[in-house]
């Protein structure tokens, strides 16, 4: 691949922990790719099958999934409901003939604002090793209202 291929990553992350993390990073002014949209969720628990493969479906060559350290979830078992999940994601990707590496959850604290830029800075590397995502993105037209 070339090197003028930017990785269109879509990245949920947690409100309390990930996204905190997110933030921390920028106030830290630690650099990482500006082409992570991240979507702010109540609990990595909210986000189900269906949100990742939309986000493929939609034209993302990656999904990060970030979320509270094991353990430490505030609505206690959310993020083990999105590894289970994202493990769901990654056989439908096999089966599908698409590397499921483009999807990968991730588990931080809302003070390893360094871990989320290099986390993130990861997942950019991995994507752009991978390539454009084999999903033609669908055209505006095409989308539904």
């Amino acid at each position: 691949m070339t090197d003028t291929f930017q990785p269109r990553i879509v990245g949920f992350c947690c409100k309390y922990c990930a996204y905190a993390a997110a933030d921390l990073a920028g106030s830290m002014r630690l650099s990482y790719p500006t082409s992570i949209k991240i979507i702010q969720v109540p609990c990595t628990g909210r986000v189900d099958v269906i949100h990742v493969l939309r986000a493929l479906e939609e034209g993302a060559d990656g999904v990060m999934i970030a979320g509270c350290l094991e353990g430490e979830c505030h609505f206690l078992e959310g993020n083990l409901k999105a590894r289970k999940r994202i493990t769901q994601v990654k056989t439908l990707l096999k089966r599908i003939g698409m590397d499921p590496d483009r999807v990968e959850m991730f588990n931080l604290s809302s003070a390893m604002g360094p871990r989320f830029a290099e986390i993130s800075r990861e997942m950019a590397q991995r994507i752009r090793e991978l390539g454009p995502s084999p999903i033609p993105a669908k055209k505006t037209e095409d989308r539904v209202a």
